[in-house]
């Protein structure tokens, strides 16, 4: 469930929203940054396919030194999929695109997409802005701790903390000086110190957020 990177194996660092896909909008969004593959990493807060035109290409991003990312519930949805052979909740919510491959793609994708059972539901990575949490929609407890039992569903799926947030009524987390959650497509990147909530909806005709670490 967890996975802890040492931020000093790095020059730079970034987290990034929601791909769902949008493989030409990050490539043009990391030349922009003049990221370098050599020395900076980038962290995505899952949903790396569906919706979007290029989901084979982002997970193949999975393959490179300077990517990481945690299991979104679009990848957990195609694993399920995968697993019982009912792909009918992955295809209602943008996973047609696995169905309409040609074989040879569509096995290179079952790989790539079973490759996604090893990610991490949380990453843990101390950077100069100091110690960061990363999952896709929550986690789900009042206090971070290494390697604390929670619910994976629900770092998966919850909004609860988030809804609450937007009506004044939002809970923290401690443990952390920071916690990076992706998920939920919003107008615009939202700061609850020490909580961020930074899909801004790429796929949706919003755009891709990264915030640097380091």
């Amino acid at each position: 469930m967890y996975q802890r990177l040492d931020g000093n194996d790095w020059q730079h660092i970034w987290v990034v929203s929601d791909l769902h896909g949008c493989y030409d909008a990050l490539m043009a969004a990391l030349k922009a940054r003049r990221f370098n593959p050599y020395a900076d990493l980038l962290i995505s807060v899952g949903d790396l396919i569906d919706r979007g035109p290029e989901s084979l290409r982002c997970l193949a991003l999975l393959k490179e030194r300077w990517f990481r990312a945690v299991r979104g519930n679009h990848e957990q949805m195609a694993l399920d999929a995968l697993a019982t052979n009912d792909f009918s909740l992955w295809r209602l919510n943008g996973g047609s695109w696995f169905s309409q491959l040609e074989s040879a793609q569509k096995e290179e994708a079952a790989t790539a997409l079973l490759a996604c059972a090893n990610l991490p539901l949380i990453l843990e990575i101390r950077c100069t802005n100091g110690l960061n949490v990363i999952a896709h929609a929550d986690y789900p407890s009042s206090t971070y701790q290494w390697q604390k039992p929670v619910s994976s569903e629900r770092v998966l799926w919850d909004r609860d903390r988030l809804m609450g947030f937007m009506v004044g009524k939002g809970q923290n987390i401690a443990g952390a000086d920071h916690f990076w959650f992706g998920h939920t497509p919003l107008d615009k990147r939202y700061d609850f110190p020490p909580l961020h909530y930074i899909d801004t909806g790429a796929v949706f005709d919003g755009y891709l957020t990264l915030a640097q670490l380091q």
